[in-house]
């Protein structure tokens, strides 16, 4: 009998116990870390992992047992142990199964330490250019994930899933005035590809760039105006204050202001929020969920109507929803819940200049820094760490210090246009203690006012 034979005989075995669903998730994967910082090579470092996550359910009930094995052997153990959380007795069991000894993921990920060369001449550059640098940083990261999911329904998927990231940081000082400017790019491809898609100096150069213009800003005027978002702002705003609203366990916890709104005008009529995992390359993307089921483009939002949610086979099944394909999970060590893949809003027709000119007074945001967001209310307050003061359509001048305060469901409907941009920012999303890689999207938005912390004038 082959080993994946043995898995479905066994998860059969235990489904006639007393579950009405049970899976195994293996991983294996290889990854590599490079940090650089002022000249020196910082921190280098690899790591290899590989584990078992069992799980099984009866009704809303759940239980959860996980072992750093991908033995056959070892998984039925962490599968059986899950089934007597549950109350289950399978002590019946445990002796034809317990010496199984075949390697599910018959080996480990091949990946070669990433390229580092480079980073030395960039530092060099960037410091030829200007004396008020005080660091550079730079971090270049890949990792290789296999996985396999044996399923209830006695199939089994598999996924190999390559993560490439590359970030750099500077920090300039003038008389005691400090900026810093942020770059990066990720995407879900091998590090050969990546690395002929990136320009690693193309990329310090505009993190040095946003640094020099931040401090050559004026104080942003705090007050409530019109906002233009630019495309390359990336979806960060739209993601945390709207995009977990969206996930369906969210939505049965009621801790979200979408619940029982399906069919509802929740946003402006130019909004169409879709959530896709299956771009290829783009960091979020994968070819099947963590549950092994294949990803999907979701409509969420169309036309301003609320269409559906993001959904795991859990919340699918208890809350008789559509199985979208979003059931996710850090690693082998977590169950999977719904999450965000790669979440943005449809173009428009609008040319983004065209945008920009209908705005009197008001500010344009070219990138987004971090916040605070309450994701049961959407109520937010964002840091933009580049912005523009916009006067009789024209963009003035560079400011800085300037706050996003405001609530996203409310936002969404004060939007009044749509560019015919679109533009993506890779990104990694933390919740319930797991973080995942995801990518958020949206073309260049004019919002018809919001709330802009600043100097008070």
């Amino acid at each position: 009998m082959q080993y994946h034979e043995i898995i479905h005989q066994a998860l059969g075995k235990v489904l006639d116990k007393k579950p009405d669903y049970a899976d195994l998730f293996f991983e294996s994967s290889v990854s590599h870390d490079i940090h650089f910082e002022d000249g020196t090579m910082e921190e280098i470092s690899s790591s290899v992992s590989e584990g078992t996550g069992a799980r099984t359910m009866c009704g809303d009930m759940s239980a959860f047992v996980h072992a750093p094995t991908i033995e056959a052997g070892g998984a039925i153990r962490c599968l059986f142990e899950a089934a007597r959380n549950l109350g289950c007795d399978v002590t019946d069991l445990y002796g034809d199964y317990i010496y199984t000894p075949y390697r599910i993921i018959e080996t480990r990920p091949d990946l070669s330490p990433p390229r580092m060369d480079f980073m030395h001449n960039i530092d060099k550059d960037l410091r030829k250019r200007t004396g008020l640098i005080k660091q550079v940083s730079m971090r270049h990261s890949h990792s290789r994930r296999k996985i396999a999911i044996f399923r209830p329904d006695g199939r089994t998927a598999s996924d190999v899933r390559d993560y490439s990231t590359f970030i750099v940081q500077v920090v300039v000082e003038r008389n005691g005035l400090i900026q810093t400017g942020l770059e990066s790019r990720a995407f879900s491809i091998s590090s050969a590809l990546f690395w002929n898609q990136v320009d690693p100096l193309d990329v310090a150069r505009k993190a040095l760039s946003r640094a020099m213009t931040m401090i050559d800003a004026n104080e942003c005027p705090a007050g409530t105006m019109p906002v233009v978002l630019e495309g390359q702002a990336g979806g960060t705003m739209i993601h945390e204050a709207c995009g977990h609203g969206l996930e369906a366990d969210i939505i049965q916890k009621d801790y979200s202001v979408y619940r029982e709104k399906i069919g509802q005008i929740v946003a402006s009529p130019v909004v169409t929020l879709v959530d896709d995992g299956n771009l290829p390359g783009y960091y979020g993307s994968y070819g099947c969920d963590d549950e092994g089921t294949p990803p999907e483009r979701t409509i969420l939002i169309e036309q301003g109507v609320l269409k559906s949610f993001m959904t795991d086979y859990m919340t699918s099944r208890k809350g008789d929803l559509p199985l979208t394909g979003n059931g996710r999970r850090s690693s082998y060590r977590s169950m999977p819940i719904p999450r965000m893949s790669n979440t943005f809003i449809l173009p428009g027709t609008t040319e983004p200049s065209d945008i920009i000119r209908k705005v009197e007074k008001g500010l344009l945001v070219r990138k987004m820094g971090g916040g605070e967001v309450n994701p049961t209310s959407g109520d937010f307050v964002f840091q933009v760490t580049e912005g523009y003061k916009i006067e009789n359509g024209q963009i003035i001048h560079p400011v800085r210090g300037a706050m996003l305060i405001g609530n996203g469901p409310e936002v969404l409907k004060d939007i009044i246009e749509i560019g015919n941009d679109l533009h993506f920012m890779p990104g990694v999303c933390g919740k319930a203690g797991q973080s995942v890689p995801v990518t958020d999207g949206q073309p260049t938005m004019l919002i018809r006012q919001m709330v802009v912390g600043g100097k008070e004038v």
